[in-house]
């Protein structure tokens, strides 16, 4: 996530840096993100993501491993990963059911990358927490519920 981060505070430095010095545009700046889905993020439930996605349904697969704790003491930093055995696998997202929005991490896979990824995601509550898998053009899931306790005492 960190580097993920470091990214996005570049790309916006060059971005300004660019707009300030007359080379772009304010309107040319946002075409380079582009490919924000902003609708998925926004999404509540998973049907909505996936849909948001431009997916149809999602079949459970045991092709995918979802990587969590059992029990997250610290529910603001939840460290989550997904590994994918599925060939031609495009995108790993992941999911919070519980959350506000339910999208909290999506990774597009340049063709020939590792299908493995992690992040860390913000809990507020026990959840049941989704790897999302686009591979071949289809939707996949495997899932795992992650109990968050208050206060970080672990029962």
């Amino acid at each position: 996530m960190d580097r993920q981060r470091r990214k996005v505070v570049g790309l916006g430095t060059v971005l300004s840096l660019a707009v300030a010095a007359g080379l772009l545009r304010p309107s040319q700046a946002w075409a380079v993100q582009a490919d924000w889905n902003k609708q998925a993020f926004d999404a509540k439930s998973m049907q909505d993501v996936i849909k948001a996605l431009g997916g149809g349904d999602a079949v459970a697969s045991d092709q995918i491993t979802l990587v969590a704790p059992d029990i997250a003491e610290n529910g603001a930093v939840v460290p989550v990963g997904a590994v994918s055995k599925l060939p031609n696998t495009e995108q790993i997202s992941i999911l919070v059911t519980k959350n506000p929005n339910a999208l909290a991490a999506s990774f597009t896979l340049p063709a020939g990358t590792e299908p493995e990824v992690a992040t860390r995601v913000k809990m507020g509550q026990t959840s049941d927490v989704y790897a999302l898998v686009k591979a071949d053009g289809k939707y996949y899931t495997a899932h795992k519920e992650i109990k968050v306790t208050l206060g970080g005492c672990g029962g």
